[in-house]
């Protein structure tokens, strides 16, 4: 996957197009991943015990990993990932746009 948790990213379709939030969680298994604040759901939870009032929580729902972009915070703007090796001969990503390195 293009993109790992705690990554910045920039949602570039859906309803919440054009968000930036850190990604908070990824599932490899189904390309899915969650970002903070992006595709916020409520869900209305029953009281457990007797004389408890429910809940009405709201959490992030995964939205899809091709639906997000890596973002940079200093150029402020979302790019495309490319692989390279830095001088001690590691495999990092990096920006293509800005050529920043991620890792």
């Amino acid at each position: 996957m293009h993109v790992k948790k705690g990554d910045t990213v920039q949602v570039i379709s859906g309803s919440d197009k054009g968000k930036v939030g850190e990604i908070l969680r990824v599932y490899p298994e189904t390309s899915k991943v969650v970002v903070k604040g992006v595709n916020v759901r409520t869900k209305h939870v029953k009281p457990q015990q007797e004389g408890e009032s429910g809940q009405i929580q709201t959490f992030e729902a995964p939205i899809h990993s091709s639906n997000v972009l890596p973002y940079s915070t200093k150029q402020k703007v979302a790019s495309r990932i490319s692989y390279t090796f830095n001088a001690d001969g590691r495999k990092v990503r990096m920006l293509k746009k800005t050529g920043e390195i991620i890792d």
